[in-house]
């Protein structure tokens, strides 16, 4: 998944940025509405975690906008304000969901997990896809009753193919959904992904295949 966290405070931010990518999500970090916004332009993203006092205005003003213009992408809002009334009022306005400064980031990476579900409509977070069980929380899948471990960047990887089975899907796309601006990415990161992917779906009626100079699709023989 791809995030966009706007949080002024370096080190906050910086945190709750590798925090995140551990759990294999490619993470855009803007200090400011304006950067978020340049982000926005740029690239699609999965949810966002909104700080309020920002540099360059509120946050609450940049979700109003968001939720004016149609954008339904899910946002958390991170803030030190603990008031019923803030919450209350930030939720009105079209949060998501809504944590308290200072946060446990295991409280934080659960409440993302929690509004991906709900986004997706899945109460039980395992998926059947032809002959294989996906578990994207636990991590893992179920090959013939085999239970395979996914790296992080190879559970999100399946994840993007699953979710256009049969589509060309782009090295450029992949890049996009895998890896945010600031991570440095070789010309055969995805290659080397894909392949390790492929390794993990051996015995499945699951294949990538190879369309030269145009991408990767995910077929069902």
């Amino acid at each position: 998944m791809r995030f966009l966290l706007v949080e002024d405070h370096e080190d906050l931010g910086r945190s709750v940025q590798e925090r995140l990518r551990l759990e294999g999500h490619a993470v855009d970090l803007a200090p400011t509405l304006a950067e978020a916004q340049e982000f926005q332009a740029a690239a699609s993203y999965d949810l966002i975690l909104l700080d309020i006092m920002l540099p360059d205005g509120d946050g609450r003003q940049f979700l109003a906008s968001q939720r004016s213009a149609g954008n339904q992408t899910p946002v958390i809002v991170m803030t030190a304000r603990a008031a019923v009334s803030d919450r209350v009022g930030t939720l009105d306005m079209g949060a998501d969901d809504y944590i308290t400064k200072p946060f446990d980031y295991a409280e934080l990476e659960a409440r993302c997990r929690a509004i991906l579900r709900r986004r997706g409509g899945v109460a039980d977070s395992r998926h059947r896809h032809a002959d294989i069980v996906f578990d994207p929380l636990g991590g893992t899948i179920d090959v013939n009753g085999e239970v395979r471990e996914l790296r992080s960047r190879e559970l999100r990887l399946l994840e993007v193919f699953l979710g256009a089975p049969g589509r060309i899907l782009s090295k450029e796309h992949l890049c996009d959904r895998l890896f945010s601006f600031s991570e440095p990415v070789t010309d055969n990161a995805i290659e080397v992904y894909v392949g390790r992917l492929r390794k993990k779906l051996t015995g499945s009626r699951l294949r990538i295949d190879t369309m030269r100079g145009l991408g990767y699709r995910l077929t069902e023989t």
